[in-house]
């Protein structure tokens, strides 16, 4: 994203439930909305814009369901997560039906809410045209996998491109390690782990040129790319 917060628009009508979701998103640089109601969702969609929707499936006025049928006539992109107890087989594909793009279930952990609307992120952000992103001196394109200084090209390899990508999304800020993991490789183990470092140090290198710039490990926590 290229806001300095990642706006989320939640609609949850279980006040604790809703609170503990709230803060905990804010506590990583999530900027949210808390609606109350279904209908209450559709006109803050339309007035706040958001990047995502969290949807609790049961709520009054109206469905999560059908907030997010309601949704996707005008906009077809925005990632949409519900949330509910229902898990039944038809409960989620009713769910994915409706427009909904992941579904989870009641009772989660904000970790894994968190990383999934991050996959949900970054999964849009491919879709959109390619753009050349300053990295201190460097031009980067992450459609051709190239970085460019001062006229000369270094081509990366799709994974040492999408590290970088995500890295940029977050820079001067930390990335978890689970989540560059999850978002990636789609797994976090040890083999995982020692691969990202690899990569790490591979665009360490290729960054050189620029004293400007640094990758730097935060012991125990992840990754912060710091660049102008």
């Amino acid at each position: 994203m290229t806001k300095n917060k990642i706006t989320a628009l939640l609609a949850e009508d279980e006040e604790t439930l809703a609170q503990i979701i709230k803060e905990s998103l804010e506590t990583r640089d999530f900027k949210v909305f808390h609606c109350h109601n279904g209908q209450e969702a559709i006109d803050s969609f339309y007035e706040f814009k958001p990047d995502v929707m969290i949807l609790d499936v049961m709520m009054p006025v109206k469905d999560g369901y059908s907030v997010a049928a309601e949704i996707r006539k005008t906009d077809k992109h925005i990632p949409i997560i519900f949330l509910s107890a229902k898990s039944q087989t038809h409960d989620v594909i009713d769910g994915f039906k409706s427009g909904g793009n992941d579904y989870l279930k009641k009772p989660f952990s904000m970790e894994e809410l968190i990383i999934r609307i991050r996959a949900l992120l970054y999964r849009n952000e491919l879709m959109q045209e390619d753009t050349i992103f300053k990295i201190g001196k460097y031009n980067f394109s992450r459609v051709k996998q190239e970085l460019v200084f001062q006229n000369t090209s270094q081509k990366l390899t799709h994974r040492e491109s999408e590290l970088l990508y995500c890295l940029y999304q977050n820079k001067n800020r930390i990335i978890e390690r689970s989540i560059i993991l999850i978002l990636l490789w789609g797994t976090e183990d040890f083999f995982t782990t020692r691969s990202m470092d690899v990569f790490i140090t591979k665009l360490r290198k290729k960054l050189d040129q620029d004293d400007s710039i640094e990758i730097i490990n935060i012991r125990n926590q992840g990754y912060k790319l710091l660049c102008p």
